[in-house]
């Protein structure tokens, strides 16, 4: 890509935010599994949240390149790749389903709110028996006078234990398969709604992940995210956006963590010469800037298509696939090139490849995206 002086001047903006703002306390997060809502409300004020939504739900109207291009300066100035990871989440996965397919009503009331930073927003989807088989899942919504009552289980949920509001998938009409699946946006507020507790994970920790458990959860029929039934379509068209992007942050992640195998390979002596003068080292840095370089061409092709209102069903998945795996293969190479150095937590290079694993999962799996791919492929 070719950036001109606003897309530049952009991207450095996110970085030095993110260097000043959002790099306190890491190893404390990441040790308890912390939340940081301070830093959350940073974000809101300066802006990341609105940067691509319509300027009447408060946001600032900028193109989809451009915003892709701020996150990964965000990812780029942010160590914490569990705090953008949750960013990008809401962003990809439910404000731009409820820019798609919400009501005038439904935009004001939520997309501002998310936009200022007022409420925080999970993805409720994943159940603990329909994970990669997404529209198996169990949790049903019954019709009832003015609205709905929700039963069911959400598992594996990102942002779960402090949202304010999720998308939840059910089915209103288990008969009709996966074109009986309906969604609704559910408050934590509403009677039978309850959030579990963070579940410890390997990674990712800083962004809290659990349970949403619906227990004749009585949600008004104004809460139903376009037509009954919309919840195939409504998963498809999101998971463009969500695949697509929510591994842009992690794309400046991998940036920096490029800059620092170089500097550490030019100034590490061993044997009488830097590092980097032994083919084992500068070879395995050259393999880690040609996946960045692969990643960083997928994730702004998805991010052109968009721009131009077509379909990225194909782009996205693969661009969720390079980035996803290229993380974890570089993150590894970056622990291999600093040593016993990179193996220490001190450090911050090891929390990188515990943070890179989760992305071959969650999002739909690596094996998933080359299925989507195959198919759309013909075969």
């Amino acid at each position: 890509m070719i950036w001109n002086s606003e897309q530049q001047a952009a991207y450095h903006a996110s970085v030095n935010f993110a260097q000043s703002h959002l790099n306190s306390d890491l190893r404390r997060l990441d040790r308890n599994s912390e939340f940081d809502p301070e830093k959350w409300q940073r974000c809101a004020d300066f802006g990341v949240f609105a940067w691509c939504m319509p300027k009447a739900y408060g946001g600032r109207e900028i193109d989809i390149v451009t915003t892709v291009r701020q996150f990964e300066g965000l990812g780029y100035g942010c160590r914490d790749n569990g705090f953008t990871l949750g960013i990008n989440g809401q962003v990809w996965a439910v404000q731009e389903p409820l820019l798609t397919f919400g009501s005038d009503a439904q935009k004001q009331k939520y997309l501002s709110a998310l936009c200022n930073g007022t409420m925080i927003a999970a993805h409720g989807m994943t159940e603990l028996g329909s994970g990669s088989d997404a529209f198996s899942l169990k949790t049903t919504a019954e019709k009832v006078q003015d609205g709905y009552v929700l039963n069911g289980s959400k598992h594996y949920v990102g942002m779960a234990p402090v949202a304010d509001m999720s998308l939840i998938f059910a089915n209103t009409n288990p008969s009709a398969g996966n074109w009986g699946v309906s969604v609704f946006i559910v408050e934590k507020g509403f009677d039978g709604y309850h959030a579990g507790k963070p579940i410890e994970k390997m990674g990712l920790r800083s962004n809290p992940t659990g349970s949403i458990e619906l227990t004749d959860c009585f949600v008004p029929e104004e809460n139903r995210l376009g037509p009954e039934g919309i919840g195939v379509s409504l998963f498809n068209q999101s998971m463009d956006w969500e695949r697509g992007f929510i591994f842009s942050s992690h794309v400046g992640s991998m940036a920096r963590q490029l800059e620092q195998c170089i500097s550490y390979a030019q100034n590490r002596q061993q044997f009488g010469q830097p590092i980097g003068k032994f083919q084992a080292i500068s070879h395995r840095i050259v393999e880690m800037k040609q996946r960045l370089d692969n990643a960083r061409a997928m994730l702004y092709r998805v991010a052109e298509l968009k721009d131009n209102d077509q379909s990225a069903t194909l782009e996205a998945s693969l661009a969720k696939l390079q980035i996803a795996e290229a993380f974890c293969e570089n993150s590894m190479d970056s622990i291999r090139i600093h040593g016993a150095l990179g193996y220490m937590s001190d450090e911050e290079i090891e929390r990188d490849l515990r943070d890179a694993t989760g992305g071959v999962l969650y999002s739909g799996t690596s094996d998933i995206q080359k299925n989507i791919v195959a198919q759309l492929l013909g075969l």
